[in-house]
């Protein structure tokens, strides 16, 4: 005689069973279409039918004749000029294809703002280790805890061929973006009116452990990211610093982070950089969880996949480094001539609050590239459905990597009209993203290095 189980508990098992379970890799004849139909990193090879969006080449893997990673960095479509501008008069015509708000900012400011579209160059590229591993990924990878862990990935996107919405933002976070990365840039804070304000300067290190070369799945050890971030402006911030360490299994294990005060002398453990604590690189303008669109545990939401389209998002913007933030930075948005936009597909995902979890973001929406996996642009609403938050992503060409990476992040507040950049590069100031040749030693990103490094 089986066993009753009531409906109350049966509905509970079945709901902790299917949290439980992995998501199937895809299978061998699947994982073909990466050489076929489909880039080694699972987008589309072709152009679209109207030929507005060029079919994938391989990508920008040309490096300047005497340029070396770390020197301002060049734009590889300088000469080019605009095939079109979007405006208030005329974004009813590309509604379709334009985020909710980036609409909000052309009706919010129909004098001033406007999109220059540039033609569209599909420059994404990796190394072809990279592009080894993600084919291994896609017949070995899965998801369990709800969406929560990754099982079997190394060394690339885990999921080419995603099947949910947690699948194409694991994309997201596990991105191509080297391995070991030196930058010097700043955070600055644009308000109503006025000039824009240096609100950190940071000079950053920060290594991928999930994409050591001499790595495996198998042996890897669990840490996706380390960072060190330093603040050396302004004066009052000067001599602090963060150091992070960014597991891959947000189930199971809590990222770790350290802060050093120069007026404590001391390393202190620091719980909440993370989820929607107000970035204090920002001064509160965004929220940790919002840098390049999305940075953190995803615990809090339901990753719905909406399927995937052609938008006009922020791509190969390399003419932004090339700019003085005065120029740049101007009133209410950044100076259109300086962000390039160009037309693309991307994979849309919806981010609803999970049963039981809290976010001042309610609901967000996200735009992810198709050739690179990263977060171009995210809207976010409030508690009572109002659109509050845009972000924006600029990605740059890397030729030396190979890649298209997002570094510099635009976050706009709806509410109060101010709007932040982290991640600034520009021409007036110390402009530093090199690729470093040499990975550093794990005790460098360890609390009592982080100390030694920062006593004065």
């Amino acid at each position: 005689m089986k066993p009753t189980i009531q409906p109350a508990l049966a509905i509970l098992l079945g709901a902790l069973s299917m949290a439980q379970c992995a998501t199937a890799a895809v299978t061998q004849e699947e994982a073909t279409k990466l050489k076929t139909t489909l880039t080694p990193m699972g987008a589309e090879r072709a152009g679209n039918k109207d030929h507005t969006i060029p079919a994938w080449d391989g990508g920008y893997t040309k490096v300047a004749p005497g340029y070396k990673s770390g020197d301002p960095r060049p734009d590889p479509y300088a000469g080019e000029k605009p095939l079109l501008t979007i405006n208030a008069a005329n974004m009813a015509q590309h509604e379709d294809k334009l985020a909710e708000g980036v609409k909000a900012l052309l009706r919010k400011y129909p004098k001033t703002f406007q999109l220059q579209v540039y033609p569209s160059h599909r420059s994404a590229a990796a190394p072809q280790w990279v592009y080894d591993n993600i084919a291994r990924n896609a017949v070995k990878a899965s998801t369990s805890n709800g969406g929560l862990t990754v099982e079997g990935a190394y060394g690339g996107i885990p999921f080419p061929i995603p099947r949910d919405g947690f699948e194409v933002m694991w994309n997201h976070q596990l991105s191509w973006k080297g391995v070991t990365i030196d930058t010097s840039s700043g955070a600055w804070v644009k308000p109503v009116s006025g000039p824009a304000v240096l609100s950190a300067e940071v000079k950053s290190f920060d290594q991928y452990p999930y994409y050591f070369t001499d790595g495996s799945a198998e042996t890897f050890q669990g840490l996706y990211n380390t960072q060190v971030n330093s603040l050396t402006a302004p004066s009052y911030q000067m001599g602090s610093a963060v150091l992070y360490h960014i597991p891959l299994d947000q189930f199971g294990r809590s990222q770790d982070s350290w802060q050093y005060l120069p007026g404590q002398r001391r390393v202190r453990k620091v719980p909440n950089l993370t989820y929607d604590t107000p970035n204090f690189f920002l001064s509160g303008v965004a929220n940790f969880d919002e840098f390049k669109t999305f940075f953190g545990p995803m615990d809090r939401y339901q990753m719905k996949l909406l399927g995937k389209k052609e938008m006009y998002v922020p791509y190969n913007a390399n003419r932004w480094w090339q700019g003085d933030v005065e120029k740049k930075l101007t009133d209410n948005h950044p100076n259109p001539d300086f962000v390039r936009f160009e037309l693309h597909r991307v994979w849309v995902v919806e981010a609803t609050l999970a049963s039981g979890k809290r976010n001042v973001l309610a609901r967000r929406r996200f735009y992810l590239d198709e050739d690179t996996w990263q977060g171009l642009i995210a809207d976010g609403w409030d508690a009572n459905g109002q659109l509050w938050k845009l972000g924006m992503s600029l990605p740059m060409v890397v030729a030396e990597l190979p890649g298209v990476t997002t570094w510099t992040n635009l976050t706009f507040d709806f509410n109060t009209g101010v709007y932040a950049v982290a991640g600034e590069i520009g021409a007036a100031h110390k402009q530093q993203y090199t690729v470093l040749p040499k990975r550093f030693p794990d005790t460098y990103f360890s609390p009592d290095a982080l100390a030694g490094r920062s006593v004065r």
